[in-house]
């Protein structure tokens, strides 16, 4: 921290005590405290073993931590998001002084954010909202941080979260992106499109899988050696781990004895549901978020494959055009992440650096990719229609592997596949890539049934068909 400000953090589950370690790893005095008294000595035991209490100041409870800390405080939240941030800054703000801060890092809802920044500083506070990636092991090392809020706040804490964040080249992958909501939302957008991404390489694994009738560990190879390549990233690489990993109770793939109902925690949805309110294609994400809950209905799908029978005939697609086909896939998703990014910096007064934004998940993150280094240099150039797939980098690569989506999507649908993204995908590929669609139809409809008009191709606005000309 700065002279003039004292570091906190509340709740030492395993984030908190993952991310109080890194702190006081980087040199930096920690006061801490949790809601269960029993936590703090257990993780001051933990510091010691690590060779880090000498900096570290443990309480029973957060008011005696509060009194412990000289002024002015900033405070790190680390509780569930939702009532037990609330319940929290509630009981703080009366403990508190003027120029104190109060940090949520949870994953909470942008909205909430907004009010709580609102309502904090009425209080004479400060306060910021921080987007933290990269799990435990990213809270412990290095994650990327995506931080909003009061400025004047980001200005005192600066030096610790540059200090903690993952590191690109020797520059911090942390950055104050804009007021109130700003950083949780930049955050909720990278869960979206970690979504996506899961999804997407879900669904190529089940195209080698059960399509060609590749095993988990020839998959998990052909992934490990995608990771050295345009794919590089983060998910690609454990991928090819998880895919080889033999479970120890039964010596099969570990992949064969987990149950494919795969669990969500909200971020993603709050993407798929943001970009509706704001009429921005999401395509991808909500198809990720749509699989993950019907992915919950073992029983249902079970029954539906008793019906209607089992139908995943054998396909043939080589390496490289699934590899074409998840890359243009994954490029997709980053641009409608970012497109989400834009809406919402637009509607808010954010006014979010995209650039600096890519560059803050170039690592630490679970979303990171070699694709970002290009994603950030081609929103610093002059990008046709403010549209990341315009950008000429991605254009090029787009053109050159677009056909493979085609093939394997075609490939999928006919041969009983479900492959939900990658079909978006295309979907929004091909959607973009025509200057007339078919919405004049639903237009026409629109004014039909409910005489809501439309405008005509030269410019005029709130005009009527014919169909009308009867009635008056």
């Amino acid at each position: 921290m700065t002279d003039t400000a004292t570091l906190g953090l509340y709740g030492l589950g395993t984030m908190g005590s993952a991310l109080a370690l890194n702190i006081l790893d980087k040199g930096f005095g920690l006061y801490v405290s949790n809601r269960s008294a029993k936590a703090v000595p257990a993780f001051v035991d933990e510091a010691r073993d690590e060779g880090l209490a000498e900096r570290l100041t443990g309480s029973d409870s957060l008011e005696d931590m509060v009194k412990a800390m000289p002024a002015p405080r900033a405070i790190i939240l680390m509780v569930p998001s939702g009532r037990p941030v609330d319940s929290t800054i509630d009981t703080l703000i009366p403990l508190l002084e003027d120029g104190d801060t109060i940090i949520d890092a949870g994953n909470s809802d942008f909205r909430e954010t907004r009010a709580r920044t609102a309502k904090v500083e009425d209080a004479g506070l400060t306060y910021i909202g921080m987007g933290v990636s990269g799990g435990e092991d990213g809270a412990r090392h290095g994650p990327s941080i995506m931080v909003g809020g009061t400025p004047e706040a980001w200005d005192a804490v600066r030096p610790v979260i540059e200090a903690i964040s993952a590191k690109f080249e020797g520059a911090p992958c942390a950055d104050h992106l804009g007021p109130d909501g700003a950083g949780h939302f930049v955050k909720t957008v990278h869960n979206g499109i970690e979504y996506a991404d899961m999804q997407l390489i879900a669904e190529i694994y089940g195209l080698m899988r059960y399509g060609r009738g590749d095993t988990p560990a020839e998959i998990g190879k052909v992934f490990e050696g995608w990771d050295d390549g345009p794919l590089g990233s983060y998910l690609v690489e454990i991928t090819g781990k998880v895919l080889q990993a033999t479970d120890t109770e039964t010596g099969k793939p570990a992949v064969d004895v987990i149950l494919d109902a795969a669990g969500q925690k909200g971020t993603g949805r709050w993407t798929a549901i943001e970009a509706i309110r704001m009429g921005r294609s999401a395509s991808i994400i909500e198809a990720a978020v749509a699989a993950r809950a019907l992915s919950s209905e073992v029983g249902v799908r079970a029954k539906g494959e008793d019906i209607f029978g089992a139908c995943r005939a054998a396909i043939d697609l080589s390496d490289e055009i699934l590899h074409d086909a998840l890359l243009v896939g994954r490029i997709l998703s980053y641009a409608q992440g970012f497109r989400i990014l834009k809406a919402a910096s637009e509607e808010f007064d954010w006014s979010i650096d995209m650039a600096r934004t890519a560059e803050v998940w170039r690592a630490g993150c679970i979303i990171r990719s070699v694709l970002l280094d290009d994603i950030a240099s081609a929103f610093r150039s002059d990008l046709p229609e403010g549209e990341l797939i315009f950008a000429p980098p991605l254009v090029d690569r787009l053109k050159a592997a677009s056909l493979a989506l085609r093939k394997t999507v075609c490939a999928a649908a006919t041969h009983g596949h479900a492959t939900p993204a990658l079909s978006s995908a295309l979907f929004f590929l091909d959607t973009m890539r025509h200057a007339r669609g078919t919405a004049d139809v639903i237009q026409a409809q629109r004014d039909f049934f409910g005489r809501h008009g439309f405008v005509r191709l030269d410019g005029r606005e709130d005009q009527h068909g014919p169909w009308w000309d009867d009635a008056g």
